[in-house]
């Protein structure tokens, strides 16, 4: 890992004791984005004390327990931004700023289609707006939670809802709450692979591997094209030892994204893995 990111093991414990990334000898995929954000933050030339402020604010504003790993958080080189609803707010002091990107909060989901015309169908899709509303601005979590309930009552089979509400326990490391509301967006829309994603992700952060890859390929299935299921395929049969599959991953990977932010990562990983399999063919 320190390979891949250039970095040495002092440059990693003093991020530790800043409280920047927690203490492991072994880091979780949410640990490896965190540590992607804090490089990208340096390369910018945010200092670790202005990151350290950025996190804090965060946590009290977005109520997110890891903003690192949780949001997008970006840089001008001055200032430190987490896009929110489309916009950038700045992450001390909340402010929107102007001439942004737009882009999409990482992990909400959308509502998936349903038949048309029915008025409680309509009025469930709203409380479901409402509630992406509600987390893309930073509103109290629980008046999300309360939206996407009464997403839920006017529609039990809301798969979008079911997935949000999910991915807000997991947030909260409330393991056991996002694994149900998951499996119950599986059971309302077989055909949805995020839900299979993110389940996939939760036993991953469990380290019940198996049960990870049998989900990401679950979302693959239903959704070729899913970048980020090869990308996560792709570490998981690392650990596991498998790095013939995890090359294949890789390659995939880097089939649908060839300039994004994750694609120099998969990039160094493939060139490790080719390294490593000349290495041992010579011995």
């Amino acid at each position: 890992m320190l390979r891949q990111f250039g970095l040495s093991e002092r440059q990693l414990r003093s991020w530790e004791r800043q409280e920047l990334i927690p203490p492991s000898d072994k880091y979780s995929f949410s640990d490896l984005i965190a540590i992607q954000t804090i490089v990208k933050l340096r390369e910018n030339r945010i200092q670790p004390r202005q990151i350290g402020r950025a996190l804090a604010s965060l946590r009290r504003k977005l109520a997110v327990e890891q903003p690192l790993s949780e949001l997008r958080i970006v840089s001008d080189g001055r200032k430190i931004a987490v896009h929110i609803a489309g916009q950038r707010m700045e992450a001390i002091s909340g402010q929107i700023l102007l001439d942004f990107e737009t882009a999409a909060l990482g992990g909400l989901a959308p509502f998936p289609g349903r038949k048309p015309g029915a008025s409680r169908m309509r009025e469930a899709e709203g409380w479901f707006q409402q509630g992406l509303d509600l987390e893309e601005t930073g509103a109290p979590v629980e008046e999300a939670i309360e939206a996407y309930q009464k997403a839920l009552e006017l529609n039990p089979e809301a798969a979008g809802a079911l997935v949000n509400l999910g991915t807000i326990y997991y947030r909260q490391r409330k393991f056991a709450d996002a694994e149900t509301y998951y499996r119950e967006a599986v059971d309302a829309d077989p055909s949805y692979p995020l839900a299979q994603f993110n389940i996939g992700n939760l036993y991953d952060e469990l380290g019940r591997l198996d049960d990870a890859q049998e989900h990401y390929r679950m979302a693959l299935e239903l959704n070729p094209q899913y970048a980020d299921a090869h990308f996560n395929l792709a570490l998981l049969c690392e650990r596991q030892g498998d790095n013939l599959k995890a090359v294949h991953h890789w390659k995939n990977y880097l089939k649908l994204d060839r300039g994004g932010q994750w694609a120099e990562i998969a990039r160094r990983q493939l060139d490790r893995l080719r390294q490593a399999t000349l290495v041992h063919s010579r011995t």
